[in-house]
């Protein structure tokens, strides 16, 4: 299993590393450069929803198919939650008869709604565990 975390590299500022070798930089949004965790929560949808999709689109509109899934949602900071996150998925279908066209937007929906872990995820509610370790004790 890959191990994910993050490194504290300034005030309000990190590095998100994963043990296949892989960054992000995470900051709060008056930093210049960095995803705030908020928009990496909404990236991790969007990726999602675009790779659940990713091998019937290839099948159906080939190989080099342009997409771009976008995501929004404002956050409640009375709650401080994301009550609605809103994903648009930009495709050119405009090759194909309605009836293709209906059959790929259907496709697209099951896909994601059968493997998106990240969507399954947000729609079902998971819990979260903390726990605090002194790393100065061993």
């Amino acid at each position: 299993m890959t191990e994910l975390w993050v490194e504290r590299t300034g005030a309000r500022r990190y590095t998100g590393r994963s043990s296949r070798g892989a960054e992000v930089l995470i900051g709060s949004e008056d930093v210049e450069g960095v995803f705030t965790p908020g928009e990496l929560l909404k990236i991790a949808l969007a990726a999602c929803s675009g790779m659940a999709s990713d091998i019937p689109l290839q099948r159906r509109l080939g190989e080099d198919y342009q997409v771009t899934v976008r995501v929004s949602g404002a956050a409640d900071r009375e709650r401080e939650v994301y009550p609605r996150l809103e994903e648009r998925m930009e495709l050119d279908l405009s090759g194909l008869s309605d009836e293709e066209r209906a059959r790929v937007l259907t496709v697209i929906e099951r896909a994601i709604d059968q493997v998106c872990t990240v969507g399954r995820t947000l729609k079902n509610g998971t819990e979260v565990t903390f726990e605090v370790h002194d790393a100065g004790v061993s």
